[in-house]
């Protein structure tokens, strides 16, 4: 006997928005993983900046679940569009 699924209704707090990132980092401990969102900007050859504007906390459990789900929708993205390539650092350990 299966358990029916309970309706999900997704609703938008007043303080709700969304932003481009291109830089992630994340920080770990044993109760939950820290996600902190910015922007990269390189300024000159040797150097950038990140202007990070969002940190979000979350369980072990929800990361395991974001990973599951980008996991999937990576595979069926390099599917569609072909593979998804990140640049080659150079030996100083920066991306070229």
């Amino acid at each position: 006997m299966t358990t029916p699924q309970p309706h999900i209704q997704l609703l938008r707090s007043s303080d709700y928005r969304e932003s481009y990132a291109n830089s992630v980092q994340m920080r770990a401990n044993l109760w939950d993983f820290f996600l902190s969102f910015g922007t990269i900007d390189q300024t000159a050859p040797d150097a950038v900046s990140i202007r990070n504007f969002q940190g979000i906390y979350i369980s072990p459990q929800q990361a395991k679940a974001l990973f599951n789900i980008l996991q999937q929708n990576l595979g069926q993205y390099e599917a569609a569009f072909g593979e998804i390539r990140l640049e080659p650092k150079n030996q100083a350990g920066s991306i070229q």
